[in-house]
């Protein structure tokens, strides 16, 4: 009996032993637990913030069909990203879209028009900074130093004129081909003559305003009254009335120089002037904030400014490019030549809502 009472304290200690141990154990796989937890967690939320890579790109683009269709393919095929556009009338329908979906944007970038169509939505946060590596090769003018909108062609205001209603019908009352834009407010024109609405077309709001800056704010209008005695009505887009006056339902009206040319290359009885004091567009491209696809209209806009696009663009559309090592379009007057009227393109941005209404009140519209 005695033996077994002072095995007691040894039995004692033996088991506390291995309770600490087994403690021990138990401690360290908890941390391993844990810690395993903490890895798990930390990968999730990783997973959360990192943004999915895309292969599709939504484009509203202002261009014409043929222009636009091409450039897809051409997109798709050097960079394997699936492009997907609604093409729209003009550029002042297409920001009106995106100022409307601005809260759920539906596209991820606008291509085409007038920059000064993207400026006011840069202003208002609609549309994303991004300045392309690629920018560095541009002339400044034609980059936005905010870095709102990419300009990456440009284009001439002027007159298209149907050669064989104008033999027909013009000549024989006494009228040369149109030279000047105040040519056109002979009464001969009425009815006969197309332009464009300033409010849903780039190409309307920059002869307007090339109007009020050539003549002062007075004359200006005086002018865009006198004219808006001879048109017959004006259209959504900038290149709308060529197709109407190439196949002859009208005699003339006011474009852009290089798509007139372009249908005068399909063979149509057309011609073009550029008169003296015309303005020029700078053609715009900008990132649409909030899209799905931000990286991808990045990498459009780098794709946009590349030498290669640039003559692509050149040769489809008359277009001149805005890079130097890119030769003028045939058939286009050298830019040298073309006599530019003082555009003050700030001035034309700040000013554009109150001539679109005071435009809007005169047509009665």
């Amino acid at each position: 009996m005695r033996k077994n009472i002072k095995l007691l304290p040894f039995l004692f200690i033996l088991f506390m032993c291995v309770f600490m141990l087994a403690a021990c154990g138990t401690g360290e796989e908890s941390e391993t637990v844990a810690g395993e937890g903490s890895k798990e967690t930390a990968s999730e939320e990783t997973k959360k913030t990192e943004e999915p890579a895309t292969d599709r790109l939504v484009v509203y683009a202002a261009l014409n069909e043929e222009d636009i269709v091409e450039i897809e393919k051409k997109f798709e095929a050097d960079t394997g990203i699936d492009m997907e556009y609604i093409r729209l009338g003009g550029a002042g329908e297409a920001s009106t879209r995106v100022q409307a979906e601005k809260d759920h944007p539906q596209a991820d970038i606008m291509v085409g028009g007038s920059v000064e169509f993207y400026q006011p939505l840069g202003e208002q946060g609609i549309l994303e900074k991004y300045t392309s590596p690629n920018a560095a090769e541009i002339d400044d003018k034609f980059n936005d130093p905010n870095g709102y909108w990419q300009g990456w062609y440009m284009g001439v205001l002027g007159i298209v004129v149907n050669k064989e209603r104008f033999e027909e019908e013009l000549s024989p009352k006494g009228l040369e081909m149109p030279k000047t834009w105040d040519d056109l407010l002979d009464a001969n024109y009425k009815g006969l003559f197309l332009s464009s609405n300033p409010a849903t077309a780039g190409g309307g709001y920059i002869f307007a305003a090339t109007q009020l800056f050539r003549l002062g704010e007075e004359k200006g209008w005086e002018y865009l009254q006198g004219l808006n005695n001879n048109v017959h009505h004006y259209t959504a887009g900038a290149v709308d009335p060529i197709n109407l006056i190439a196949t002859g339902e009208f005699a003339a009206g006011m474009s852009w120089a290089h798509d007139i040319v372009k249908s005068a290359k399909q063979g149509y009885p057309i011609e073009v002037i550029v008169p003296e004091e015309t303005a020029f567009e700078i053609g715009g491209a900008g990132i649409i904030k909030g899209g799905e696809n931000t990286e991808n209209a990045k990498k459009f806009i780098d794709w946009l400014l590349t030498k290669e696009v640039g003559e692509m663009n050149t040769q489809l559309s008359n277009r001149y490019s805005v890079r130097s090592d890119v030769a003028p379009p045939q058939g286009m007057i050298p830019v040298d030549d073309v006599k530019l009227v003082d555009y003050d393109r700030t001035k034309a941005a700040e000013m554009k809502e109150d001539v679109v209404k005071q435009f809007t009140e005169m047509i009665g519209q």
